[in-house]
């Protein structure tokens, strides 16, 4: 039998090291559709299980802080897959997308030798096409994004190495109002009302947070069998949900959402991070994985220092923005978070803020807000609350380490004028620096108007079928 010397394994252990390390590293970036962080049991809900997300936290690593630059899906998923904000690549209300010269990163993993592939929704509707991936299937119910990736990686037979989106609706409306969820079980946030017909729809909404974490665990079984290890698997949300204060909103629970990254051999299994991170940020990371060099002048920026455990800390504070949803939501506001406060500018105030849920009031979506109205009616707390999903003030100042749900505005208290003004100031500069020209993108519902967003006098609302 042919042996080697020891001086000829070191020889060849050196040969070999600079292969190993640039070789390029299969990735899974499995992304739900309207997930807040707040809504599972890996980051405190012990009402909502989540157990799939659970065991890929204990392989790798949580963060706690991480947010979309906004919070509706087509100007979120525009960010993702150009690294830049909305106002920089054009996608900036609901709906709309990245201009035309606004390049896409997955071309620069095409160029270092990826072959890229986007199952279920990863960018927004038809606009996949225009990100440059090599293979594209759009189906993207639970049932449709399991068979589709099975179908993928079974019939693959590229020897590329693959950078694999995987995108599932769930927990997006409509939520299916026949499940296995007992409504009398289910919790609130602290600005919610608790009614019959809230319960059923938050039971419903339960389910589908159920499938998306079951496909966690199906996906991880699919990719362990067809990918290279070790792999990196990446799983995160667009955006919060489509309740009252999240989605639409720059509250924490519309902007702050769930993600989970494991890497065998690079990530410690088991740990927890503070890092502030921002969807702009997850291209960069992928590219700067794959070996490849990231693009100047991007909004995003490399987490991977704080993967591998090299860094703490990524980003000192957080800036999220909202331009509206056509006519159902015409909202423009701004914000700017670090670890402890948080301030929102609602450009508009005059403006009514309203949505789907409270405009549509469909089953599976927003069918439980006449409960709302006729509860706000009769009750002072539900009333409090109903005045302020409509009416915003200009200004919102949060202490977030006292006030998780963003419950008691302190932009008028005196104790903390230096404060706002100088957390004004800083977002007043981002805004500038960003070329944000602050667009009203459609015709806005004004409070001094009431029949045209309370639903007592509102006689023209969408059907509700």
């Amino acid at each position: 039998m042919f042996k080697l010397s020891m001086r000829s394994l070191i020889s060849l252990s050196l040969f070999l090291v600079p292969f190993l390390i640039h070789a390029k590293v299969d990735m899974v970036i499995y992304l739900s559709d309207d997930h807040s962080q707040f809504d599972t049991s890996l980051y405190g809900n012990k009402n909502i299980k989540t157990p799939q997300m659970e065991k890929l936290a204990s392989q790798g690593m949580t963060f706690h802080h991480a947010y979309v630059a906004s919070p509706s899906c087509a100007p979120s998923r525009a960010a993702l897959l150009t690294g830049l904000m909305p106002a920089r690549n054009g996608a900036e209300d609901n709906h709309s997308y990245p201009r035309p010269e606004i390049p896409s990163l997955i071309e620069i993993l095409n160029r270092l030798g990826y072959e890229t592939a986007a199952i279920g929704k990863v960018a927004h509707g038809k606009s996949v096409q225009r990100y440059g991936f090599d293979h594209v299937s759009r189906g993207s119910s639970y049932q449709a994004v399991k068979k589709a990736t099975k179908d993928f990686l079974q019939k693959r037979s590229s020897e590329k190495p693959l950078c694999l989106f995987v995108g599932i609706s769930n927990p997006h409306v409509p939520w299916p109002m026949e499940n296995s969820v007992d409504a009398a079980s289910v919790e609130f946030p602290p600005h919610h009302l608790d009614t019959p017909s809230t319960r059923q729809h938050r039971a419903a909404y339960y389910q589908e947070i159920i499938e998306l974490d079951k496909l966690i665990g199906e996906l991880k079984l699919m990719t362990d069998k067809a990918l290279k290890e070790p792999y990196l698997f990446i799983h995160t949300s667009d955006h919060g949900s489509q309740w009252p204060f999240g989605k639409w909103n720059l509250y924490d629970y519309g902007t702050r959402v769930p993600f989970i990254a494991s890497w065998p051999g690079v990530i410690k299994p088991d740990t927890h991070t503070k890092a502030m991170i921002s969807w702009v940020d997850i291209l960069p990371t992928l590219i700067e994985a794959a070996g490849g060099s990231i693009p100047e002048n991007l909004d995003g920026r490399s987490v991977l220092p704080v993967l591998k455990g090299d860094s703490k800390n990524h980003r000192p504070r957080i800036f999220t923005t909202h331009t509206g949803d056509k006519s159902m939501n015409v909202y423009p506001t701004r914000a700017v978070r670090d670890h402890k406060w948080k301030l929102i500018h609602n450009l508009h105030p005059e403006f009514a803020f309203t949505n789907h849920s409270d405009l549509h009031q469909k089953v599976g979506a927003g069918a439980f807000w006449p409960e709302w109205v006729a509860l706000s009616k009769t009750d002072t707390g539900a009333k409090e609350i109903e005045t302020r999903y409509y009416k915003r003030p200009e200004w919102e100042l949060y202490h977030l380490e006292t006030d998780k749900w963003e419950l008691k505005n302190l932009a008028s208290d005196p104790i903390h004028k230096k404060r706002l003004q100088q957390m004004q100031l800083t977002l007043e500069d981002w805004i500038e620096s960003q070329g944000d020209q602050l667009p009203v993108a459609n015709t806005p519902r004004l409070l001094s108007d009431r029949s045209s967003w309370d639903p007592d006098l509102f006689d023209e609302r969408p059907s509700k079928k």
